[in-house]
C-alpha cells in the first residue's frame, strides 16, 4: 500500500514539474476550487478541523476556497449533498449505508472520528450500561435506525423503556432514575451545569462499530475530480491536527456562526474529544487522522444486516473508499 503511495507522490513531483516548465510556477497561480461543507449541527467544538482549517489558511494552502454551512434541526445534509448544493458533508456510516442501499451515489472518503461520540447519561448511581436496566431512556427518533438495535442486542433494552428524547435537559435533571442520549462533548456539559455530574457511557468503548463524522461526498465528484478530493481529505485532517493543539482560531470562526456557544462550551467539547479519543484513538494513533479500514465499514454493516436496518445482499462497498486517505498520515 505504501508502495503505491510513493508512485503517487513521485507522480505527483512529475505534474508539479511540468507545470513549472509551462510557466504555471512563475507566477500564474491557479484559481482556488470553490467547496462546499455541510456539517452535521450548529457549529461547535466537533467541527473544530473545518474551521480550523479555514482559519489558518490549510485550505487556502491546498487552493480550496471553502464555505462551511451549518447544519441543524431543519437542515437535511443526505438531500442537499445529493442535490449538489453541498460538496461534502459530515456522514455517518450507517446513513451511508442505508442511501446505498436506496441507490443514492454517496461515497465516505475519510473519518473525521475514529468513535461515534454517541452514548448516554445516567444519574451518579448508575454506573454502567448494565445497570440502565429497565430504566426509562429519553432517544431520538433516529436512534432507533442507529443504536437502540444495538442496544437491545447487547444489553436487553427493550422498546417499552425508550421514550422520546425532546432535546431538553429539564426531565433529567428532575428525575435522577431517567437514562437519556447524549453526546459526550455536549449534554454531560448541560448536566453539569444544572447541578448533576453524570456518568456518561461512550457507545463505541463499549464495541459500537461504526466511525463517525465521515467525510460524505458524491460518486460523481470522487470520479470526476479526484484530486479536489484527495486535496479536501488532506487539508481537513491537517485542519483536525491543528485545531487540537491550538483551537483559538478555529474557535473564533465557530462562534462567528453560532454566537450562542461559549468559551467554555468549547474548551469542554475540545477536552472530551480528546479524553474519549474521538479524533485520535483507535487506529488514528498509527494510521493517521481520518484513516479507514475495510474491516470497521464490514463490521458496520454486518451490525446492520443483523438488526435488519438493510438486507444482506446490499453491496456496502460502495458506500465508502479507502482511495483518498492521506499518503502521508496526519499523526496526531
Amino acid at each position: 500500500m505504501r508502495v503505491i503511495s510513493t508512485l503517487r507522490t513521485y507522480g505527483r513531483l512529475g505534474a508539479t514539474l511540468m507545470a513549472v516548465a509551462l510557466g504555471v510556477g512563475a507566477g500564474t497561480a491557479r484559481a482556488a476550487d470553490e467547496v462546499t461543507i455541510g456539517t452535521s449541527w450548529y457549529a461547535q467544538a466537533e467541527h473544530g478541523g473545518f474551521y480550523q482549517a479555514k482559519a489558518t489558511g490549510i485550505y487556502d494552502k491546498y487552493d480550496l476556497d471553502v464555505n462551511i454551512k451549518m447544519g441543524g434541526p431543519q437542515v437535511n445534509g443526505l438531500q442537499l449533498l445529493v442535490a449538489g448544493q453541498y460538496d461534502f458533508t459530515m456522514g455517518y456510516p450507517l446513513r451511508n449505508i442505508k442511501a446505498v442501499s436506496e441507490g443514492l451515489p454517496v461515497v465516505s472518503v475519510a473519518a473525521c472520528f475514529q468513535k461515534d461520540p454517541q452514548g448516554l447519561i445516567a444519574h451518579p448511581h448508575v454506573k454502567s450500561l448494565e445497570e440502565v436496566g429497565d430504566r426509562t431512556v429519553l432517544i431520538s427518533t433516529s436512534a432507533r435506525s442507529t443504536y437502540w438495535p444495538w442496544l437491545q442486542s447487547e444489553y436487553g433494552f427493550t422498546d417499552a423503556q425508550a421514550k422520546p428524547y425532546t432535546f431538553s435537559l429539564g426531565p433529567f435533571l428532575a428525575d435522577k432514575e431517567l437514562v437519556q442520549q447524549a453526546y459526550v462533548s455536549s449534554e454531560p456539559f448541560a448536566a453539569e451545569k444544572g447541578g448533576v455530574t453524570p456518568n456518561f457511557f461512550l457507545f463505541a468503548d463499549n464495541g459500537y462499530p461504526p466511525y463517525a463524522a465521515t467525510l460524505e461526498t458524491r460518486r460523481e465528484l470522487v470520479e470526476s475530480n479526484p484530486d479536489l478530493v484527495r486535496r479536501f481529505v488532506q487539508a481537513t485532517m491537517e485542519g483536525w491536527k491543528s485545531y487540537l493543539e491550538n483551537p483559538a482560531p478555529g474557535n473564533e470562526l465557530i462562534q462567528k456562526d453560532n454566537p450562542e456557544m461559549t468559551d467554555a462550551q468549547l474548551a469542554f467539547g475540545l477536552e472530551k474529544l480528546k479524553e474519549y479519543g474521538i479524533v485520535t484513538g483507535g487506529d488514528a494513533g498509527e494510521e493517521g487522522i481520518g484513516y479507514m479500514n475495510d474491516a470497521r465499514w464490514q463490521k458496520t454493516f454486518q451490525f446492520m444486516v443483523d438488526a435488519d436496518l438493510v438486507s444482506e445482499d446490499v453491496d456496502y462497498k460502495k458506500a465508502y473508499t479507502l482511495e483518498f486517505l492521506p499518503e502521508e498520515p496526519v499523526l496526531p
